[in-house]
């Protein structure tokens, strides 16, 4: 199984992880990482939607991660699919994107499994993925709807405070901005920022012409999103 990132941030000399391959449980490689390797998967997914939008926007945050929490994480973001072994080798899975989404079976099954075993995924609605998401999420968890995650949970209070929950970076169509979750028991497995744009607001400032101010903000929450993810116990 997964671990669960029961790290924190104070300490973080090692981590060692035990994942599971696609070939199921009776095959479950111990992958072991050096203290640095802690990254962000950036998911590869099937359906027409742009996977790759936001390029600078996951180094930024890492860049954030760094500077902000003692958590030993890399430059840069991995690419994964959900069939592929590297998918074990990351805490916390970040999609988005403005089009369409489609898993297979077997990455469904995949997704659960990672899921339930100490994954964490991260789906930032980038205008256009809403639909095609909440579908297909609901055929990872079908008894798990997905609920809009309470102010009152860690993920808006454990480095930075969001008393008013999830940022909104960008104005489309007037709706505020909402963050979304699957729980298994009381950990928070899914998230899904909705109407905020987050991964926009990761990006350079010279690429949307943010205010300062709305940068800061979204680097903050995408900082509690990450700590969580490692931190969280399954």
């Amino acid at each position: 199984m997964l671990e669960s990132w029961k790290v924190g941030l104070i300490m973080l000399a090692g981590v060692s992880v035990t994942g599971a391959s696609s070939s199921g449980p009776s095959n479950l490689p111990t992958v072991q990482r050096s203290p640095a390797s802690l990254t962000i998967g950036r998911l590869h997914y099937d359906g027409g939607g742009d996977w790759y939008a936001n390029p600078s926007s996951l180094p930024n945050l890492l860049a954030a991660i760094r500077a902000r929490t003692t958590l030993p994480v890399a430059e840069r973001e991995r690419v994964v699919t959900l069939t592929g072994p590297e998918l074990w080798d990351v805490p916390y899975l970040h999609m988005t994107g403005h089009g369409n989404v489609r898993f297979s079976d077997d990455e469904i099954r995949n997704l659960r499994r990672y899921l339930e075993q100490g994954g964490f995924l991260h789906a930032d609605d980038n205008y256009g993925m809403d639909r095609a998401f909440r579908r297909e999420i609901a055929r990872v968890f079908p008894d798990h709807p997905l609920v809009e995650v309470p102010l009152t949970h860690p993920i808006y209070h454990l480095v930075y405070d969001f008393p008013k929950g999830i940022p909104k970076i960008h104005e489309h169509d007037g709706l505020p901005a909402q963050g979304f979750g699957v729980f298994l028991g009381d950990r928070l497995v899914v998230y899904y920022s909705y109407q905020s744009d987050l991964g926009d607001g990761w990006e350079d400032p010279d690429v949307h012409h943010d205010p300062p101010e709305l940068h800061e903000a979204a680097l903050r929450m995408g900082v509690n999103l990450f700590t969580y993810a490692v931190s969280a116990s399954r």
